[in-house]
């Protein structure tokens, strides 16, 4: 009997562009690993300026209505798992998976799991405000012998203002780099880091031209997709 195809649903539109990247990705990734045809992806694009005034507000609770809404009409579409193409959206993500009646593929697990089985130990994490600040990285890092170091607060103050009135509004700025690459050497002279998780599925759009030197780039999106062609490719 003929193997069925998965169908991935992908929470998306937090935001656009990285979302885009994603189908890109995991097209190109599902077929360099011998998947047939193209893969089956339906794609569920919600609001990035509701999800993020749900953050601002402290609104959690409604953060989590949003996206398990947004879930329940992937589930309608019959996918077989789904995902969240986001890292600030993870705030609320076992609340979500919680209530969702299919499985979802965390980035953060993703990440985890790769990063152990690198063998690395101390690790820089760049993205919004909402994900330096929240727990949910050095959670899931801690529990797997790893430890996360953040910037210093004035250097997540920094990111975040770019990430939000730059990144998502697709404005990749030659200046704005150089700041953050500056960060991250900081971070590897003071701090010890070993290497940087870009933790905001915007920031490897930013930084694509190349890594600090001497830090390995952890790229979460490129990550997560690895671990939805796994999904994809496994045989049912």
């Amino acid at each position: 009997m003929p193997v069925e195809m998965q169908t991935a649903g992908i929470i998306g539109g937090l935001g656009p562009e990285s979302t885009i990247d994603y189908y890109r990705f995991i097209i190109a990734r599902y077929r360099a690993r011998g998947g047939v045809g193209y893969p089956q992806i339906v794609i569920n694009s919600l609001d990035v300026g509701k999800g993020l005034a749900f953050i601002d507000a402290g609104r959690l609770d409604e953060l989590a209505d949003y996206l398990t809404t947004g879930v329940e009409l992937l589930a309608r579409a019959s996918v077989d798992f789904g995902l969240i193409a986001a890292n600030t959206p993870h705030l609320v993500f076992h609340e979500v998976q919680r209530r969702s009646a299919i499985p979802l593929v965390s980035i953060v697990r993703a990440t985890c799991n790769h990063a152990k089985a690198l063998g690395l130990k101390k690790l820089g994490l760049f993205g919004t405000g909402f994900t330096m600040r929240a727990n949910f990285y050095p959670e899931e890092f801690q529990q797997a012998g790893m430890v996360i170091v953040p910037p210093t607060d004035s250097e997540q103050e920094f990111i975040h203002r770019k990430y939000i009135g730059e990144l998502l509004n697709n404005h990749f700025l030659p200046e704005t780099r150089a700041e953050i690459l500056k960060i991250a050497q900081r971070m590897k002279n003071d701090d010890g880091i070993e290497a940087l998780i870009l933790a905001g599925t915007e920031l490897p759009l930013l930084l694509r031209n190349g890594p600090p030197p001497g830090i390995e780039i952890l790229d979460t999106t490129i990550i997560h997709v690895e671990a939805i062609v796994d999904e994809l490719l496994r045989e049912t």
